[in-house]
């Protein structure tokens, strides 16, 4: 039988988005629609099937089958992660017809190349000879150089960097071309005195004034390499509809040799000082400033070809060597290391897995898996930044040595000819950055609980979101000033002008030496490569965007307002009053010593989260004369949110506190009460604001009994009528659990009259040993005690037993759960040992709770708090700090928050259950059979699966909710709201309004019910905070004493109205409001209410009558549920504002 089948000759190409905008998870995996063939390009191509003998079909697997086999098993966690790392080889690779456009396009560009014309000889500085539209891609300083220059073809064009090689990976397609200028355009003294750089620069110029006038070549643009902008290259785009696959970068180079190699080493000087300054120096050449910077930016420009014949000869003997590079390449990436002044770009790892073959670290037979594990080893345990490697086997005489090196530089990694430093202007801190990462990845790599391939490799990591704070300097044109005071003028004629990056290291050390310890690591952003068109002029160095600086936090000496010195009389003092100025003093301290101390301001939390800041204006202020309006303090612009207090602002950490002293106390006190029928065998709490995570935790209060009129029999107050709603006072739950007896009845109603009883009791003998007012209930006994109120629960632990079980009608004990147990059984055991558990969390992580009160405030902002509960964003929050990678737990609220919009805008709850590992208790065989278990049974799961400890197959915490629609609107708010305060954290140019991520889009709710703002009893913490306060009946000074009149407790008119419209009319709509201040409920129309029902007298409330036909139906009746809604809120709707007839279905 034979079977036609058509297929295409051609591959269908895959086309990723850009790493850096948007999620790589998504672009890398998503698949693309095949591009559609023309009848011609197809042809029939016919199948025969294949018959196998019977030795074939049960042949022994080769050799290489078994080795593919022991490589999965040995290596990869799972087959799985192998095949991942091996579809991201393919996505990432250049496709056949692709290089063949490239190809394609570099032929002809190197024909026109080839026919540039021939421009007479003229001095450097007259450039009559280029027409006014294209501009030299150089800042002249200074203006004028010796030389004569004339423009000629290319001597040749050839290809190098990493397209030759074989590593050339999307998205950013890049192609090097080297035009080799004609060594009559040179002189062999050019590299004195910038006249070599300038000379390029005018032959890029010449370059791109000829090729602007083809139609096959696209835009023209300049740029620099790597931020180097001695070293301009031109860019060239296809025409047409493939502009943006790739681009051309064609670098000028001298002829190979044209220079000696000695001339430009590190401790020799090419820039004389007499030229720079324009002053008359007296000194001659060898009492010069060195200029290694310069020298090697030259050098640099000789060499190209020589390194790819090096990389082409080492990466031929492995064959996995350029998907070895290609994964390195990606992991840089995703760490924005790979980019811009000082990076750890393609070229560098491609030679660092040269230099690790070489040296017999990795084995010629390794996978791309095992190159890069091993890269990422090497890099985590050598620093390159104390002891340099280098690839030059057998160096001539004038090669200098490592020593030379690392006396010009910072990091040393050396090429193979002995001459060049590679990493020359890379600074100290980010290889640092380079080697933290790389063995925090190593640290992750085996752990089978997490999701390697998308930590490594999938993950992006922007500096505002994996730095704990960040900050920025900038109106750079000031770091001249800084050159200045600090006498850098060699440093400066080395960098050839460019105080950016002049100055960076000296501000690095500064930095380092004034943080010290209260850091474990300091970043700087990298300086992008500036593009401009080659009609504009150079942007000047002030031009480029803010230079950024991250910490990432030691949490336990982060906020310390003391910076202890050293004794008086030691050596070591006037080096620290040198470097604090002022600001250090004399200090003696209890254990009698007497320092030097530096005392910075702080007495909350929030502001002692701000010492950090203080440290570094001063620091940059006093050192190098940064102004303090230089200086852009990032790190806690979201924390205003939650901000509380005018005298002493209070992001709620000193509040929690107060609150978990109080109930620690009435613990102590219950604990010791006497003359129980039974004793208390546990006291627990179970509320957010006993682990340090309610949103705005309860404050004492001292109440105005002038507000309120009292209850005629019990004498407790109640609200006046008239005045505005009295100041809300939250209940703060505990759970106190009594022994279990045989005393205990068997019956549900018995046991309830048994925990009435004991509320009354410990009603009685708190107000008789500690005069606490009470007001003991069936259900609770409220306790009136330091201004606050707690909510005492007694407990059973078999009464959520005693629910499940029932009588049939056969006299069968009969037991099965039921919605009545599952909510005692929340409500008694459940949340008090998630209070508990995440209480210790937040003692080992300071910023948990932070962390969690700015989530829960987005979430109640943006009107999802109902669907998330408070619960389950504590549980959200606390898995970023339990399993953090590819990040270090987070150090700040605002780092924390940033990862917790992540958290839901990227994770993958369709196919993946959240575990939570609280205490550390899960194993790697549980965590994959929760996995497993989730698998098997994922139709039947909530949306949104949260696993614990304690709860590894039901998900109870998001059992009820979200939906699956309210979950997408929360992935997609998440995703917009992340996006919108990164851009305005990095951006200091847009309008600063942290708050924007706050405020909901109510475009999209049917219905809008204003309130009245003097019935919302916690306006005063609403996103915006309101124009006119009312007077709540509460006083300013102090929290109540003991004893006195019950107050008014959890009265909160705005959620009780809730309440009461979910119950009227759950099944026509669903109803939206911010729980802390917000004076609008939003009203959604369920679509399928308003589908026209059977008439039925059972089922008329809130419908009318239609007849079409002789047919009767119902409808809602929109008219009359909204004069409902007018009259249910008496007293507390200001209007009603109907804003769409999406009932007109």
């Amino acid at each position: 039988m034979k079977k036609k089948q058509t297929v295409t000759e051609e591959p269908v190409e895959m086309h990723p988005s850009d790493f850096p905008h948007g999620d790589e998870e998504e672009q890398l995996g998503a698949p693309k629609k095949p591009k559609r063939m023309k009848a011609s390009e197809e042809e029939e191509v016919v199948y025969h099937p294949v018959k196998l003998s019977r030795s074939d079909l049960y042949r022994p697997p080769t050799a290489e089958e078994l080795n593919h086999l022991k490589e999965a098993e040995s290596l990869f966690h799972c087959s799985l992660l192998k095949m991942q790392m091996e579809e991201l080889l393919k996505e990432v690779s250049l496709s056949e017809r692709r290089k063949q456009q490239i190809d394609s396009f570099v032929k002809t560009v190197t024909k026109l190349l080839e026919t540039v014309p021939v421009s007479p000889k003229v001095e450097v500085s007259d450039l009559s000879w280029l027409s006014g539209t294209v501009k030299v891609p150089f800042l002249l300083v200074p203006k004028v150089t010796k030389g004569k220059f004339h423009m000629a073809p290319p001597a040749s064009v050839d290809l190098i960097g990493s397209y030759p090689l074989g590593t050339c990976v999307k998205p950013h397609i890049k192609v090097d071309l080297a035009a080799t200028i004609p060594a009559d355009v040179l002189h062999p003294k050019d590299f004195l005195n910038q006249r070599y750089p300038r000379k390029r620069a005018l032959y890029l110029a010449g370059l791109a004034q000829h090729l602007r006038s083809s139609s096959d070549v696209g835009e023209l643009r300049y740029s620099c390499l790597h931020g180097n902008r001695l070293k301009p290259v031109l860019l060239l785009s296809p025409p047409g509809k493939d502009s943006s696959s790739f681009t051309v970068c064609v670098h000028a180079c001298p002829p190979p040799g044209f220079f000696k190699p000695s001339r430009f080493h590190p401790q020799r000087n090419n820039i004389r000082t007499e030229w720079y300054t324009g002053l008359q120096a007296s000194h001659d050449e060898n009492s010069e400033p060195p200029t290694p910077h310069y020298n090697g930016s030259i050098l640099g420009d000789l060499l190209p070809r020589a390194h790819l014949q090096f990389l082409s000869a080492i990466g031929s003997q492995c064959s996995a060597f350029s998907d070895g590079v290609a994964l390195l390449k990606v992991w840089l990436h995703q760490r924005e290391l790979d980019q811009g002044a000082g990076c750890f770009n393609g070229f560098l790892a491609s030679m660092l897995l040269a230099y690790l073959l070489m040296n017999h670290r990795i084995s010629n037979t390794m996978t791309a898996y095992q190159l890069l594990r091993n890269s990422l080893n090497f890099l985590a345990s050598t620093d390159l930044s104390a002891s340099g490697i280098s690839l030059a086997k057998d160096p001539d005489s004038t090669a200098p040595s490592l020593a030379e090196f690392h006396n010009a530089f910072q990091v040393v990694f050396v090429d193979p000819s002995g001459h060049l430093n590679m990493c020359a202007d890379m600074t100290a801190s980010t290889y640092k950055q380079l080697q933290h990462e790389a063995s925090v990845s190593m640290q992750f790599w085996d752990d089978p609980t997490v999701d390697g391939f998308h930590c490594l490799l999938m993950t992006p990591k922007p500096m505002i979101r994996t730095s704990d704070c960040v900050f920025q300097l900038c109106d750079l044109v000031k770091l001249q000033a800084s050159c200045k005071k600090q006498n850098l003028l060699s440093e400066l004629m080395d960098h050839s002008g460019n105080y950016v990056q002049t100055v960076l290291p000296f501000l690095l050390a500064l930095l380092q030496q004034g943080l010290n310890q209260r850091i474990h690591l300091l970043t700087h952003s990298l300086s992008p490569d500036p593009e401009w068109s080659v009609e504009r002029e150079t942007p000047k160095y002030k031009a480029q965007p803010p230079l950024s600086f991250g910490l990432l936090l030691n949490p336990e000496l982060a906020a310390s307002v003391l910076e202890k010195g050293p004794p008086a009389d030691s050596p070591k003092a006037a080096e620290f009053r040198q470097l604090w100025g002022s600001r250090s003093e004399l200090r003696r301290f209890q254990d009698g010593a007497i320092t030097e101390a530096v005392l910075w301001d702080g007495k909350s939390a929030y502001q002692k989260r701000l010492v950090p800041n203080q440290i570094i204006t001063h620091l940059l202020q006093l050192h190098a004369g940064i102004p303090v309006s230089c200086v852009r303090f990032v790190g806690t612009m979201v924390d205003d949110v939650i901000t509380t207090g005018n005298e002493v602002p209070s992001t709620g950490e000193e509040e929690s506190l107060v609150v978990v002293q109080s109930y620690d106390d009435l613990s102590r006190k219950l604990w010791k009460l006497e003359g129980l029928p039974l004793s208390i065998t546990a006291v627990q709490g179970a509320h957010p604001a006993l682990r340090y995570t309610q949103v705005f935790p309860p404050e004492p209060v001292r109440l105005d009994y002038s507000f309120f009129e009292r209850e005629k029999t019990c004498r407790f107050l109640v609200p006046k009528e008239g005045k505005p709603c009295p100041h809300y006072l939250t209940p703060i739950t505990v759970i106190c659990h009594m022994e279990g007896s045989g005393k205990w009845p068997h019956d549900r109603t018995a046991i309830r009259h048994i925990r009435a009883a004991f509320h009354i009791s410990l009603a009685e003998m708190l107000k008789k040993h500690h005069n606490y007012t009470c007001l003991p209930c069936p259900t609770h006994l409220d306790v009136w005690k330091d201004g606050l109120v707690f909510r005492i629960q007694v407990a059973y632990h078999r009464e959520p037993q005693v629910l499940r079980e029932s009588v049939n009608a056969e006299g069968l004990l009969v037991v099965r759960d039921n919605e009545e147990a599952q909510v005692l059984e929340m409500a008694t055991i459940h949340k008090p040992l998630l209070t508990s558990t995440l209480h210790g969390l937040q003692q080992q992580q300071p910023c948990f709770g932070a962390v969690c009160r700015l989530a829960k405030r987005w979430l109640a902002a943006q009107l999802f708090s109902e669907d998330i509960t408070e619960d389950t964003a504590d549980l959200l929050v606390a898995s970023l700090f339990l399993q953090p990678t590819p990040f270090t737990p987070p150090g700040s609220p605002q780092v924390g928050f940033l990862r917790f919009l992540r958290l839901l805008s990227a994770f993958d709850w369709r196919n993946n259950p959240l575990v939570v590992n609280l205490n550390k208790q899960l194993t790697a065989a549980e965590y994959t059979e929760i996995k497993n278990d989730f698998m098997a049974s994922r139709e039947s799961l909530p949306v949104m699966f949260i696993a614990t400890p304690t709860d590894k197959k039901m998900s109870l915490w998001t059992r009820r909710a979200p939906s699956v629609q309210m979950l997408q609107r929360v992935m997609t708010v998440a995703a917009e709201s992340l996006k919108v305060l990164e851009q305005q954290l990095m951006d200091g140019s847009q309008i600063q309004d942290v708050r924007v991520i706050m405020r909901p889009p109510l475009d999209a709710y049917d219905v809008l019910i204003h309130l009245n703002p003097k019935q919302v009893p916690l306006l005063r913490h609403a996103v915006d905070a309101p124009v006119v306060t009312f007077s709540r009946g509460v006083m300013t000074n102090g929290a109540d004493q003991a004893g006195g009149a019950f107050p008014v407790v959890d009265y909160n008119p705005v959620s009780l109205y809730l309440t009461e419209l979910r119950e009227a009319f759950e099944d026509l709509a669903l109803f939206f409001c911010d729980p802390y201040g917000g004076t609008v409920i939003s009203v959604l129309w369920k679509p399928k209410a308003f589908v026209p029902a059977p008439f039925k007298t059972s089922h008329m409330a809130a419908r009318s009558v239609e007849v079409t036909g002789g047919e009767v139906k119902t409808i809602p009746n929109v008219e009359a549920i909204l004069e409902d809604f007018r009259v249910m809120g008496k007293g507390l709707v200001k209007s009603v504002d109907a804003r769409t007839e999406k009932w007109m279905f």
